[in-house]
Parts: structure tokens; C-alpha cells; sequence
């Protein structure tokens, strides 16, 4: 019988108090691996569909087990896979009770909420192993100076462009700045087709939508004590203007500011956008064909950066650290984490990775971005702060506020809710 256990969708219905209450709880009773404690000898993991099939996904996960298992006699590993939904308040749920697993996989804005309850890497990743992680992929699981946790795999959202449109327009040239993209814009629209894609719906996640415009720009999230925001400075007013000018100009579908219909109901997948860094090109490949996805590095205007994330396994307080650690690093090498990232279309998180792709030029065009990728904010508050940060964008795009209203009276309630937290 498989180890790898999937947890039904009725996990989407856990009842439990908002995930930072229940973290606060989880911080205090210190405690979160179900492991059995130091002398079990079983390792229970939570995981989630990384590799979007299901049956791929499981037969991976699987297989790493077993090869675990067969060097370590008597022990057993657990991996356990939830759905993306909801993640969040069912781990901290589990944690607050002291049934948390022993490892978790993690993405980096979620580290700084679950940090009191997590293991140090440096307390089980040896220092050669550390060595061998790329800057981005170490950088982004890095909170208060301490890796807490062992990256698997790296990705990158860069500028992707449908040559499609250009050869309609009978453009070769493909942007680079901010300038350039505008500059083209209203010759796009003139024949049909929209510059670019933006969603301004208040659910989807501001790492992938405006972010990236406020990092180009020059601007961050947080001030850099991470005590304030910092999004309602020059930067962040300049890069909400020129994205209010897009949706106003009508270079992108204005109906994307308030709704998110399927991918395939979208201009992008119609083939009426120019560029989008909102779509990856696993996204758009089986409406673009793959020999018209044309990949740049993000747009630039004070400099070039867009969104990466960093999947990472951490290890919760309370299990057997030696053994949950012997896993997790078992895991994380690069021969073994290749099948986790090949399969879900990433990069590997170590140099020792090379190249997963050979051959394959529009992952090698990807893969060539990573270095220009942030994985955004390690503070305890991104996401609440997105939650109040979205709807005033949402505001200065349907025209109800200025960027400058919109972006001051966001930093106004990220504030006092920080101050309260």
C-alpha cells in the first residue's frame, strides 16, 4: 500500500479561527510535529500538488519514499498531500493542537508566519549542502538572518509575449521598458489587440499582478526595518499611475479589473494581448502554440524584477529532528529534487541542479530569467497586507480614487493593523 496519502476536498471545510489567530496560539504552545516525538521512528510530511497531475504527483512522492526507506531500515515516511486550498488555516489549526507534521512544504511569504514554530535549516542541512543553493533560492527562505527551511525548486514569472500579435502589427521588437510597451499600446489597439493583461480582482495575489510594476518602479512593500509599508512612496504612486493609464487607455481588458473568468475564456488565451507577466508559458501554451511564446526578462523602469517563488521543506518543532532532517535534506538533493521540478515544469534550487531542459529552448529562456526574480516580502504581515493593499488598487483603477488616495489609505490600515499585531 502507498505511503502517499491524499487528503479529500473536505479539508477546504476545516472550521478554525483566521490563520493568524490560530498562528499566535500555534507560536506560544512552540510546539508542531506529530512525528511521535525524538524517538519515533516515523516522519509524517504535508505536502501539496506541486506537479498539478494528480497520479505524477503521487508516483514521484512514492518513489522518493521508498528509496528513503530502503537506506533507512525501519522507518517509516509519511507524505500526506492537501489541496492548495485553505492551506494555511488547516497547518495552523494542526500546529495550535500539537498535530502538525513534521516537515511541510512551505513557499517563502508563508516562513515568517510559522518561524516560532520552525527548526533552523543550519541545525540539519550540512554547510556543503548550503553552499549549493543558489542566491535566490537561499535568500528566499531566509528570515532574521536564519534558512528555515531546505529549498526544492525555484521558478520565475518573466515577460512573455505572443509573437503572434507583433507579426499582425508588424512589429519585431519586443518591450523592454515600461516606455516601450506603452509606446506600443496604441497601435495595438487600433488593430484589436490589448498591450497587456491585468487582474485586479481582490482574490488573486498582488506577487503576480502589482508587485512586480511597484519593484520595477523602485519601490518595496515594506520598509526595510519591515516595521511599515512603504508601497505609497513615489515609487509605488508612479507605478500604480502607469497602470491606471493602461486600463484607462483601454491597452487592457478593463472587465479583468473586477471579475477572473477561466484562463481560456481570457484575451490572453484568444490571442488579443500583446505581453503579460501574469501567465507562464505552461499557461498559455495550449492557446499560443508553443513556437509563438516569445520570453524577455521582466519590463524595466528604474530596473528589471519580477515574481519567483521558492519551494521549500521545512522542518516543524516537536519531531525527531535527526531523522526529519535525514529526509529532508535526502529530498532536497539535487538528483532527487529533479523529478519534484522536472515534473512540475521549475528549475532546480541548487547549482548542482544543471540543467533540466536540454534542448528545450523556451525553458532555457525561463530558466536564464531566474536571476532577475524576487520571491517578495518575508514579513509576518504580507498577506494580510495584500488583503487591504488589493481592494484600493481595485479603487484607483475603476477610477474612485487617486493612485496617491488609494495607495495612502492601504498603508493607513496595513499600519495600524501592523502596530496591533
Amino acid at each position: 500500500m502507498s505511503r502517499t496519502t491524499y487528503r479529500s476536498s473536505r479539508l477546504r471545510a476545516v472550521a478554525a479561527p483566521a490563520a493568524a489567530t490560530v498562528l499566535a496560539a500555534g507560536a506560544l504552545a512552540g510546539c508542531g510535529g506529530s512525528g511521535g516525538g525524538a524517538d519515533s521512528k516515523t516522519v509524517t510530511m504535508w505536502t501539496y500538488p506541486v506537479i498539478f497531475d494528480e497520479a505524477k504527483n503521487k508516483a514521484y512522492w512514492d518513489g522518493l519514499v521508498k528509496a528513503f526507506e530502503k537506506k533507512h531500515a525501519g522507518v517509516t515516511v509519511k507524505v500526506e498531500t492537501f489541496p492548495w486550498a485553505n492551506r494555511d488555516t488547516a497547518l495552523a489549526t494542526a500546529i495550535a493542537s500539537g498535530k502538525g507534521p513534521d516537515v511541510v512544504y512551505l513557499i517563502p511569504d508563508q516562513l515568517p508566519k510559522y518561524a516560532k514554530n520552525i527548526v533552523p535549516a543550519d541545525e540539519y542541512v550540512p554547510a556543503d549542502a548550503k553552499k549549493d543553493y543558489t542566491d535566490f533560492a537561499l535568500d528566499s527562505v531566509t528570515v532574521g538572518g536564519k534558512a528555515l527551511g531546505a529549498p526544492v525548486l525555484t521558478s520565475a514569472n518573466p515577460l512573455i509575449c505572443d509573437k503572434r500579435v507583433f507579426d499582425a502589427i508588424g512589429e519585431s521588437a519586443y518591450p523592454t521598458t515600461w516606455a516601450e510597451l506603452e509606446a506600443l499600446a496604441p497601435k495595438l489597439k487600433k488593430k484589436g489587440f490589448y498591450a497587456t493583461s491585468y487582474s485586479g480582482d481582490t482574490q488573486q495575489t498582488l506577487n503576480m499582478t502589482f508587485y512586480p510594476l511597484l519593484w520595477q518602479a523602485g519601490g518595496d512593500v515594506f520598509a526595510e526595518d519591515g516595521k511599515k509599508t512603504a508601497f505609497n512612496s513615489a515609487e509605488g504612486v508612479k507605478a500604480l499611475t502607469y497602470l491606471k493609464k493602461l486600463v484607462a487607455g483601454g491597452y487592457t481588458d478593463k472587465d479583468l479589473v473586477t471579475t477572473t473568468p477561466k484562463l481560456e475564456q481570457t484575451p490572453v488565451a484568444k490571442g488579443k494581448v500583446a505581453c503579460t507577466w501574469q501567465n507562464t508559458p505552461a499557461d498559455v501554451e495550449p492557446f499560443w502554440g508553443k513556437e509563438n511564446i516569445v520570453v524577455k526578462p521582466p519590463l524595466k523602469d528604474a530596473k528589471s524584477v519580477g515574481y519567483g517563488t521558492v519551494g521549500a521543506l521545512s522542518l516543524l518543532k516537536g519531531g525527531n529532528t535527526e531523522l526529519a532532517g535525514d529526509w529532508i535534506n535526502f529530498a532536497a538533493e539535487a538528483k532527487n529534487a529533479a523529478g519534484l521540478e522536472k515534473g512540475a515544469g521549475y528549475f532546480p534550487a541548487r547549482k548542482s541542479g544543471g540543467d533540466l531542459y536540454p534542448g528545450d529552448a523556451l525553458q532555457k529562456a525561463v530558466g536564464a530569467t531566474l536571476p532577475t526574480m524576487t520571491a517578495g516580502p518575508l514579513e509576518e504581515k504580507a498577506r494580510e497586507v495584500m488583503g487591504v493593499l488589493a481592494p484600493e488598487i481595485q479603487a484607483a483603477l475603476l477610477g474612485k480614487k487617486s493612485p496617491k488616495e488609494a495607495l495612502d489609505a492601504a498603508a493607513k490600515a496595513a499600519d495600524a493593523m501592523a502596530s496591533r499585531g
